[in-house]
């Protein structure tokens, strides 16, 4: 009795981590861009709100994601154009700017959540209404706004990871042209001295039409 041992076929095994390579770029590149916008987003919404006593009344206070704290809108940003710039490098340059993108999808998350109990922002604006420093919020609460950010920062890290993963499959914005120019020159026929258009277009390449 014979037996047949079934050979996987080296295209197979050579698609496999094209596939793969593919399949990690499109899921960072979302993950990144949607991950941005929803941090982005988040900081420019009311994060807290509570009330100071002026007059013997209350005044209500609120204060956006970007009054509590920077950090989350400005580490966007930066993740945002380290995932533009994985593919404008390569190698080391490629792992150095992943890790940026995960440091940056962390530091959202750590500084959103930080944010979730700070009343600071508000004290201030409590000072600066009733004119007394040492005048505090009342009645403080938080939205959901910081664990939207928080959750666009572990988008960012998600793409960040993947980076780090895969990056070496993803192709760089360079690559077509290194390859265009690691193909050999055709090699040029000199110019048939007795057709006259053959000479004449020489010339105007730039050419010794005698093949010389």
């Amino acid at each position: 009795m014979e037996y047949v041992t079934a050979v996987p076929h080296p295209r197979s095994e050579a698609a496999a981590p094209a596939r793969s390579g593919r399949r990690s770029l499109a899921a960072a590149l979302l993950s990144g861009a949607l991950g941005a916008a929803v941090a982005l987003l988040a900081t420019r919404q009311r994060w807290a709100e509570g009330t100071a006593t002026v007059a013997g009344g209350n005044f209500p206070l609120t204060a956006t994601g970007s009054d509590v704290t920077g950090v989350p809108a400005a580490l966007a940003v930066v993740g945002l154009a380290a995932l533009v710039a994985v593919f404008a490098v390569r190698r080391t340059g490629r792992f150095a700017v992943a890790a940026l993108l995960t440091l940056s999808g962390a530091g959202i998350v750590a500084a959103a959540l930080a944010g979730v109990a700070d009343g600071s922002a508000l004290d201030e604006k409590a000072a600066a209404t009733t004119g007394d420093t040492s005048a505090t919020v009342q009645a403080l609460s938080h939205t959901a706004w910081p664990y939207a950010a928080a959750a666009g920062g572990v988008l960012i890290l998600l793409a960040g990871l993947l980076a780090l993963r895969y990056g070496p499959r993803w192709p760089a914005m360079s690559g077509r042209y290194e390859r265009g120019t690691d193909r050999p020159r055709r090699s040029l026929r000199p110019a048939d001295p007795e057709r006259p258009e053959e000479i004449w277009k020489a010339l105007d390449r730039g050419e010794d039409p005698t093949g010389a």
